[in-house]
C-alpha cells in the first residue's frame, strides 16, 4: 500500500481539481478523501466525498481516523490554491518515518502578484500551544500516533472547530513535531484585507464559539501535561509596608516619539484622582527631539518624573525596570504607551480603584483602536472577554496577548521584572503573575491604541513576525515547565 492519504476539503474553484489530478498520479497517494458539506460528483481516480461536517470538526476527524489505512495522513489545510513541488512528497514520508514523529510541515513559496517568495516558518516548542501556530498549509500526520495518543488521551470532544487543535496537542505530549526547513508547495494567495483581522481574531466576538471550544480543548491538554493550576490556588496581593512617595505612577518609556509624546504626557497628567500620583517617562535616548520635548514639560510639571538611563542597551522592558525601581516610583504603576491616550481623565482612578478593591497584583483594561487621527478603526474595542476569573490564568498560554492598559502593584512587579526586550515584555510579566496572582479586568474602554506605521507590529516581515512568535514560544515554554515544577511541589 502507498503510505500517503491525502484529506482536504472541497473547494469549487477550477484549479482544486487540477492539482488533484496532478497528486493522484504520484506513487506515494493511495487515496484521497474530500470533505464536502453535500455529496458531489467527483470523477477523478482515487477521490472519494465524505459529507456530514467540516475537516476540523470531531465527527469528521473520527470517520478519517477509523477509516484510515495508510501510515500516513497529508492533509492539506485551508482553500488556497497549492502546487507540490517536485519530489516533496517523498521527502515529507521520509522525514517522518527518519524522526518518528508524530506531524511533519515544511516551508513554502507564496506566489501573488510580486511574484515568488520564500515563506519560512518557525519550529515547534513545548511553548507553540497557540491555536494559530502556523504549520502552513501542508501537514503530516502519522497515523499511528494518531491513534495511539487518542487511545491513550481519550477521543477528540465533539467539537466543531478545535478538532484539529486538539489532536495535535495530544500528539505532541509523546511525539515530535518535526519542522523541514526547506520549502516543498507553494500556496497562490488572493488579495486580502488588513491582516488585523487576523492579529485580533482571538477577541473579536465573531469568533466566540470557536475560541470557547479551543479553550476547552487547551485546558484539557495543560490538565494532562501537568501544567494546569486550578483557580483556588492563585493569592491577592498583600497590602506591602514599604513607604512610596506617591499612590500611582503613570509609566511611560519612550524613544523618538516627538509627535506624540506631549499628548501622551498631557493625557497622563491631565488624570482626576482622588490620590497623589505622578508620571515618569523614561527617554531611551532618543534623537529625534522628543528629549526637549519632555525636558520642557518637566520643567513646567513638577510631578513628571523625567528618567534618562545610564544604559543604553534598554528595550521597552529595560525602561520599565527602570521606572520601577526608581524612587519615584508609587504604590501602583500603570502603562501608557508614548504614542497613545487614556480614554478619559478618570481613567487613571477606575484602574487604582480595581487594584485597591479586588487586591490584585495586576489589573488589565481594554482599549480601543484608533488612527493617527483618534478617530475608530477596525477591529474597534478589544476588551479581551474570553479571560475568566476561574480559567484566564491558564488560557493566557494559548493566546499571544492580555490586552491593555496594564496596572501592577508594585511590590510585586519589582520581584518579576521585565525582560529587557522591546517585544513581548509584557506578556511575560502577565503569564509571571497570574502563575500565582489574582489578575483583574475592566471591559470597558479605557485606552486609545494608535494604528499608525511606527507601531512595533505594524509592516513586519515574514522573518520578523517569525521572530516575535518564537520569542513568545519561547515564553511559553518557559512557563509551562515552571507550572509544573509548581504541580510536583517543586520551587521556581
Amino acid at each position: 500500500m502507498k503510505p500517503l492519504t491525502i484529506i482536504t476539503t472541497y473547494n469549487c474553484e477550477p484549479h482544486f481539481e487540477k492539482a488533484l489530478l496532478s497528486l493522484t498520479t504520484s506513487e506515494f497517494i493511495e487515496e484521497v478523501l474530500i470533505v464536502c458539506p453535500e455529496t458531489i460528483d467527483i470523477k477523478i481516480p482515487k477521490c472519494r466525498i465524505l459529507t456530514g461536517g467540516a475537516l476540523q470538526s470531531q465527527k469528521v476527524l473520527s470517520q478519517i481516523i477509523n477509516e484510515a489505512k495508510t501510515r500516513y495522513l497529508l492533509f492539506l489545510t485551508g482553500a488556497r490554491q497549492i502546487t507540490i513541488e517536485p519530489g516533496a512528497l517523498e521527502k515529507l514520508v521520509v522525514a517522518a518515518r527518519a524522526t518518528k514523529a508524530g506531524i511533519v510541515f515544511s516551508d513554502f513559496y507564496d506566489e501573488g502578484g510580486q511574484g515568488r517568495a520564500l515563506h519560512p516558518l518557525s519550529g515547534y516548542q513545548l511553548g507553540s500551544v497557540r491555536d494559530d501556530f502556523d504549520f502552513g498549509s501542508v501537514m503530516v500526520f502519522s497515523t499511528e500516533a494518531v491513534r495511539a495518543a487518542l487511545l491513550k488521551y481519550g477521543a477528540t470532544p465533539s467539537v466543531d472547530y478545535a478538532g484539529i487543535y486538539d489532536l495535535r496537542l495530544k500528539i505532541s505530549i509523546d511525539y515530535p513535531i518535526h519542522h523541514l526547513s526547506e520549502p516543498l508547495y507553494s500556496v497562490i494567495y488572493p488579495v486580502e484585507a488588513s491582516s488585523d483581522s487576523h492579529l485580533f481574531a482571538y477577541v473579536d466576538p465573531r469568533n466566540t464559539g470557536v475560541q470557547k471550544e479551543m479553550e476547552i480543548v487547551f485546558t484539557d491538554y495543560l490538565k494532562k501535561i501537568g501544567a494546569y493550576l486550578p483557580p483556588d490556588e492563585l493569592k491577592q496581593a498583600e497590602q506591602s509596608r514599604e513607604s512610596f512617595p506617591v499612590e500611582a505612577s503613570v509609566v511611560i518609556p519612550v524613544r523618538n516619539r516627538c509627535g506624540t509624546i506631549a499628548d501622551a504626557v498631557e493625557s497622563a497628567l491631565s488624570q482626576e484622582a482622588d490620590f497623589p500620583f505622578n508620571v515618569i517617562v523614561v527617554d531611551n535616548h532618543s534623537t529625534d527631539g522628543t528629549s526637549d520635548i519632555l525636558y520642557d514639560l518637566a520643567s513646567k510639571h513638577p510631578s513628571l518624573k523625567y528618567i534618562v538611563p545610564e544604559r543604553t542597551d534598554l528595550g521597552i522592558g529595560g525602561c520599565w525596570n527602570e521606572a520601577i525601581n526608581s524612587k519615584f516610583c508609587g504604590r501602583y504603576a500603570v502603562q501608557l504607551d508614548s504614542d497613545d491616550l487614556y480614554g478619559s481623565q478618570k481613567t487613571l482612578r477606575r484602574i487604582v480603584d480595581k487594584l485597591r478593591d479586588g487586591k490584585y497584583a495586576m489589573v488589565i483594561g481594554s482599549y480601543t483602536i484608533v488612527n493617527s487621527k483618534l478617530e475608530k478603526i477596525m477591529p474597534g474595542l478589544i476588551d479581551h472577554r474570553e479571560w475568566s476569573d476561574e480559567n484566564g490564568h491558564n488560557n493566557a498560554l494559548r493566546i499571544n496577548g492580555l490586552g491593555a492598559p496594564r496596572a501592577f502593584d508594585t511590590s510585586v512587579i519589582r520581584k518579576v521584572g521585565f525582560l529587557n526586550v522591546s517585544y513581548g515584555e509584557d506578556y511575560a510579566a502577565a503569564l509571571r503573575i497570574c502563575r500565582e496572582h489574582r489578575i483583574g479586568r475592566i471591559y470597558d474602554s479605557l485606552y486609545l491604541a494608535r494604528r499608525w506605521e511606527e507601531n512595533t507590529d505594524a509592516g513586519l516581515t515574514i522573518g520578523e513576525t517569525n521572530r516575535n512568535n518564537l520569542f513568545k514560544d519561547k515564553i511559553r515554554t518557559e512557563e509551562i515547565i515552571a507550572r509544573r515544577k509548581i504541580n510536583k511541589g517543586v520551587n521556581t
